[in-house]
């Protein structure tokens, strides 16, 4: 059951996937890996709560994200491991990676983008000896971070999460390959796990240890976590379903949103970082879609990829108004099986409720 993570033990397969802005920080992370799995706190404008971030975001988010590691670490009490998602694509993207490894952080995972110096970047911080693991869409991808890596920085990952098209936020497939995956029409997410693992292979043999994969997107239960798992997984990230618990770090508004929703209010938007995503079909995407959306007034250059001038709408913005209950004007990531979270409950309870259905599975 326990999965070794670099000399770590991750004595649950369980990772909970990283969600900015806010929604998964030291609170809802400590929860998770003090039952034993892996916590994970969303980089993404991490310190949109400090009182000086309209005056100073960038410090801000790197003075909250290393207080944040540091909480999350003690409600763990070395049960757990304690992992940052950092997204490639924001402009903040190596600075923090080197705060959390500097603060202690267990892991790194990165996606958004292709995460081509990582090890460069962990290099940075010797004293650290965190994991560090992409978040890839296949085979393809997983087998051309693995050939970089090697062939730079002679290291591999020293894990991999797959997420698949019904994964919630940000997703590494084209808008149409995310509808026709909600539609059921996609490729299964057991054969994208077949060509990562075949993609591995080489570099396992190579450097004589195991690369785990842990597989995202459309994941429900735990039953469904061994199927994965007995095809080669070594086990399976949620995301969605931990919103919806006491220890989520959103404000109460965003679990009732999340509680209501219906599988039909689940959509598709194009985000202002270049990729489509999963979200609520909130009178924000509403505005998106009429054309009524007023424009952006202020811009803090968050993302590398995003034009203040012809962005729809400032993601940032909406996805603090989200993880503050702001249902007018959130965005509001979330999975495909959003509509069938409907209770609330604590991250205790879900993962005992996983960990026994995957035991009970056939």
């Amino acid at each position: 059951m326990a999965v070794m993570i670099r000399g770590k033990s991750l004595p649950l397969p369980i990772v909970q996937g990283g969600m900015g802005v806010g929604v998964s920080l030291d609170r809802l992370a400590g929860a998770v890996a003090a039952c034993g799995g892996m916590g994970t706190i969303s980089t993404a404008m991490c310190g949109f709560r400090e009182p000086d971030f309209a005056a100073d975001p960038k410090g801000a988010n790197l003075r909250a994200l290393a207080a944040q590691v540091r909480r999350a670490k003690e409600l763990a009490r070395g049960a757990g491991l304690v992992a940052i998602n950092a997204m490639v694509a924001t402009t903040q993207y190596a600075d923090s990676i080197r705060t959390a490894l500097r603060a202690g952080v267990d892991a790194v995972v990165c996606g958004a983008g292709l995460p081509r110096d990582l090890p460069a970047i962990a290099a940075e911080v010797p004293e650290s000896d965190a994991a560090i693991a992409p978040v890839v869409s296949g085979g393809r991808a997983a087998g051309l971070i693995c050939k970089l890596w090697d062939k730079h920085y002679r290291r591999v990952p020293d894990f991999v999460v797959l997420e698949g098209p019904l994964a919630g936020g940000h997703l590494g497939f084209s808008k149409e390959e995310a509808r026709e995956a909600q539609a059921g029409r996609s490729k299964p997410l057991s054969d994208l796990l077949r060509e990562v693992l075949e993609a591995l292979a080489p570099f396992r043999e190579q450097y004589g240890r195991d690369i785990p994969v842990f597989v995202a997107g459309g994941v429900k239960n735990g039953g469904e976590m061994r199927r994965y798992t007995d095809a080669g997984a070594a086990g399976a990230q949620f995301a969605t379903r931990f919103i919806a618990t006491e220890e989520c770090d959103a404000r109460d508004g965003y679990k009732q949103a999340l509680l209501r929703a219906r599988g039909e209010d689940v959509t598709i938007v194009q985000s202002p970082v270049g990729m489509p995503g999963r979200a609520l079909h909130s009178p924000l995407i509403q505005r998106v879609e009429a054309g009524s959306q007023p424009r952006i007034a202020t811009c803090s250059r968050c993302l590398t990829v995003c034009d203040c001038k012809t962005a729809p709408y400032c993601i940032s913005k909406a996805l603090i108004a989200a993880v503050e209950g702001d249902w007018e004007n959130g965005l509001f990531f979330c999975g495909a099986g959003a509509g069938e979270v409907n209770t609330l409950s604590t991250v205790p309870e879900q993962m005992e409720q996983i960990m026994r259905e995957w035991r009970a599975a056939p």
